[in-house]
């Protein structure tokens, strides 16, 4: 099973106050760009993977989606994501990302949100996503960009003359990574931008959109603490396709 962190007391206190846990989607910066990269929902039948607080699967079902599956390992999530969740379209189930079955030919559309480099078999679980979907159906996630999972313990280093650099610490080295973030101990999974290619690839899905996000210049001009945020990019966001 993976590390279910989302359920320890002080990692879940921490998170709860992150600006996109409070404000939703509406605190996620890159939001508008995945938004973008999404299909209407209007009819559509929809599976959250890493649904969290419900956020966007609240948000399919306002667009007009069909059903929405909100699916997370999280019973701290759930029970959130349930409590702000007032329509029947939307179902929330917990399960294991890495353990996950889902029914064949059954979802227009597929979303994760910052939630697969928690997954130890990205290939597994794209295998099941590809199988869920029918054909045309697509698949739309965000993850740490890999850069920014590439340090054990991502910080910006600033030299003497003020300049801020990011260190990358074996990229090529892949698997699990631990890191401190909130609380000690936190377990990810870092992959090349290579490999998460490959996984869709091999899992018989088309690549439509890559994109290494970080802010705008509008974004930095509203939040002047994300211009270092410009050193690197924070997520790559991901829209792929069943044929």
């Amino acid at each position: 099973m993976a590390q279910n962190i989302y359920d320890d007391g002080a990692f879940f206190l921490g998170y709860s106050g992150l600006l996109r846990s409070v404000k939703g989607l509406d605190g996620a910066p890159e939001w508008p760009t995945l938004r973008a990269m999404l299909p209407p929902m209007r009819g559509k039948r929809v599976v959250d993977l890493g649904c969290g607080f419900g956020w966007f699967s609240r948000w399919a079902a306002d667009a007009g989606a069909e059903s929405v599956v909100g699916i997370d390992l999280s019973e701290n999530m759930l029970r959130r994501a349930a409590d702000e969740t007032d329509t029947a379209v939307i179902t929330y189930l917990r399960h294991d990302l890495d353990r996950l079955e889902l029914p064949a030919e059954s979802f227009d559309v597929a979303y994760s949100s910052l939630t697969l480099h928690y997954v130890a078999d990205l290939h597994r679980l794209m295998t099941a996503v590809h199988q869920s979907l029918v054909g045309g159906g697509m698949f739309v996630f965000s993850v740490e960009h890999p850069i920014y999972t590439a340090p054990s313990n991502p910080t910006f280093v600033t030299d003497s003359s003020g300049a801020v650099s990011w260190p990358v610490d074996q990229y090529l080295m892949e698997g699990r990574r631990t890191t401190d973030w909130l609380v000690p101990g936190v377990e990810k999974y870092h992959r090349t931008i290579g490999t998460y290619l490959s996984c869709l690839h091999d899992a018989g899905l088309v690549l439509q959109t890559l994109c290494e996000w970080g802010p705008d210049a509008l974004q930095v001009a509203e939040h002047p603490e994300w211009a270092v945020e410009l050193e690197r990019p924070q997520f790559m966001l991901v829209g792929a396709r069943r044929e």
